[in-house]
């Protein structure tokens, strides 16, 4: 698990990741995939975080071509992080557990916008859009505008009165593999338009965190003992996750 400040709009998605790879690459870490003829850390983002985005809770599956006790690892990654990124936390897993990026089936966000704004008047806005239907909308992709329908992705939008007469808006948004993800700025414009004015514009955006489908459970083909407190150790990579506790 790891923290995300904001970072400049211009670095994306690409220069994250090479980001992630040279910290790796320099680590010292036996990541599997620094030995191929082409090296390349093996390491998955659970998802994408925008740039102008913070992130409290980001998650992430690192592979190990050997185990090492997780402070070790955390040593090794702790002060050599790339810029704007901080180490929250490690968590060994299961090398038969789903890949992360599978997993995520939502967002939360929060938003805080500033005053003044009328509470109210935000909560019967949320209202609205999570009783409607349907939710027509257009998203630019390049040259094009495309329509869709926004209400699939709203699991659920939360108004909460802020400091000095603002509102905190905690949204929680649907990943879907067809469809695409729900995005913290179409909602809030949803809600603007509501109101009867312009898109609501947050003075700080928040990726509280994500949302995990359970992993599949396996039925065991034959008794066994007790489950052993650590997974034993096994040929090939071994995937450290800095995220999720159990």
């Amino acid at each position: 698990m790891f923290r995300r400040a904001v970072l400049p709009t211009d670095v994306v998605q690409r220069e994250q990741l090479s980001g992630w790879e040279a910290v790796l690459e320099a680590s010292g870490l036996p990541v599997a995939g620094l030995d191929a003829p082409k090296p390349k850390a093996r390491l998955a983002l659970a998802a994408p975080l925008p740039s102008g985005v913070a992130g409290e809770a980001e998650l992430a599956d690192l592979w190990l071509v050997e185990r090492l006790p997780s402070w070790r690892v955390r040593e090794a990654l702790a002060t050599g992080l790339p810029a704007g990124y901080t180490l929250a936390n490690l968590y060994d897993v299961w090398l038969g557990e789903p890949p992360l990026p599978g997993r995520v089936i939502a967002s939360i966000y929060r938003a805080t916008i500033a005053p003044p704004v009328a509470l109210p008047a935000v909560v019967a806005a949320a209202q609205t859009l999570l009783t409607a239907d349907a939710l027509p909308r257009g998203r630019r992709k390049g040259e094009a505008t495309v329509a869709y329908d926004l209400r699939p992705f709203l699991d659920a939008i939360e108004v909460a009165a802020a400091a000095e007469g603002g509102a905190t808006i905690r949204m929680t948004l649907r990943h879907d593999p067809a469809r695409g993800v729900g995005r913290p700025d179409e909602t809030l414009a949803a809600l603007g338009e509501t109101l009867g004015g312009e898109p609501l514009r947050p003075a700080a955006l928040v990726r509280e965190g994500l949302v995990l489908s359970e992993p599949p459970q396996v039925a065991p083909t034959a008794p066994r003992g007790p489950r052993p407190s650590t997974v034993p150790s096994a040929p090939g990579s071994h995937p450290l996750r800095p995220g999720h506790p159990r």
